[in-house]
């Protein structure tokens, strides 16, 4: 009974996800959501309360499959500019793959526009999947200094993080364009080619792989809840 209340849930947050990447948070209805899940609305309601407690699972999701792939290539032996650099290349390729991901940066966009955000007094602080994004990005490039990758301090470590700060949100920008994923990813490994000669030290930039990060990487998505 456990087992197929969680496949229901899940099914819920996939269609939501699915639904407010293509609706956006405001236009997605719950009894949409419940239709594409193959459930009833009193089903959808048994496991959310509201459209914004929905909402809330679709970023968690997206912040499970962040985190797990960082942990993962971290595990696997990739330095912190490396995970960085290949954590750039699973953005793109997860706006692809899964709902969770795009739709969180939908959601979190249109919320923080339209001031809409859970009733702090009863539900937990909301998550915010752009928030958490660029939380990794900088605390990477803060370990890659850290560990002496990049020999950069004061304000020229300022306009480094600045720098690929902006870069790595461009990513989802250039994505929400409907810009084919193979023209994506020579972008992103583009960005990089530019990028680490002004980050790594003389001949430095050449021991980092700017191209696709491996497929294992991508293998959480078939984990993460």
């Amino acid at each position: 009974m456990q087992e197929r209340s969680e496949r229901t849930r899940r099914r819920l947050v996939c269609a939501g996800a699915g639904m407010f990447q293509l609706h956006g948070y405001a236009n997605a209805t719950l009894g949409d959501i419940a239709s594409a899940a193959g459930v009833t609305k009193g089903a959808l309601y048994f496991h959310f309360a509201s459209k914004d407690e929905l909402a809330q699972a679709v970023q968690q999701r997206g912040c499970a499959l962040l985190h797990g792939a960082v942990r993962q290539l971290r595990e696997d032996g990739a330095s912190p500019l490396q995970t960085l650099i290949d954590m750039t290349h699973w953005l793109a390729r997860t706006l692809y793959e899964d709902p969770a991901v795009a739709a969180s940066f939908r959601i979190t966009k249109e919320c923080t526009a339209t001031g809409v955000r859970p009733a702090a007094e009863t539900r937990p602080a909301p998550v915010d999947f752009q928030a958490t994004w660029m939380s990794v990005v900088r605390a990477l490039l803060r370990l890659a200094r850290d560990t002496g990758e990049l020999p950069v301090a004061g304000r020229d470590w300022e306009s480094a993080q600045a720098l690929v700060a902006a870069a790595a949100c461009g990513i989802e920008v250039m994505a929400g364009t409907g810009m084919p994923y193979g023209e994506l990813q020579r972008n992103v490994s583009a960005l990089w080619h530019l990028l680490l000669p002004g980050l790594v030290a003389g001949a430095g930039a050449e021991a980092y792989r700017t191209d696709t990060a491996p497929a294992d990487a991508g293998a959480f998505l078939e984990r993460a809840v």
